[in-house]
């Protein structure tokens, strides 16, 4: 499995996809974070548990005042796992801030996406 701990920024997160064969959860903890699973619209806070059907689209965003914490599972997780460490590096263990914002290399994450096996959709 794949299991990450996510700072995101207010107004950041990850845009609609889905992908077949890996489970997907996410567990708030700290922040609020709206989320679209299959065009439903769900906020979440603290404590909330957010399961995506296998398939789902999905699609999430930090919102209010501060960024949010979440937990993210991924099972079997390998799809996840070559993904995340092919759009980023590892922060150390004990930092608890963001990291320092960098240009991302927007159209190196749908083709690593694709790589690994998961569709990146247009934001409506």
């Amino acid at each position: 499995m794949a299991f990450v701990e996510c700072v995101v920024p207010v107004g950041a997160g990850a845009p609609p996809n889905h992908h077949a064969g890996e489970t997907e959860a996410f567990f708030v903890l700290k922040g609020q974070v709206g989320f679209t699973i299959d065009g439903q619209e769900r906020l979440a806070g603290p404590g909330d548990f957010v399961p995506i059907p296998d398939g789902a689209v999905h699609a999430f965003k930090a919102v209010g005042e501060a960024p949010a914490r979440m937990l993210i599972l991924n099972a079997p997780g390998r799809m996840h796992q070559q993904f995340f460490t092919g759009i980023g590096q590892a922060l150390p263990e004990d930092f608890s801030g963001l990291p320092t914002p960098n240009e991302p290399d927007i159209p190196a994450v749908p083709a690593t996406a694709a790589a690994a096996g998961m569709t990146i959709l247009p934001l409506n």
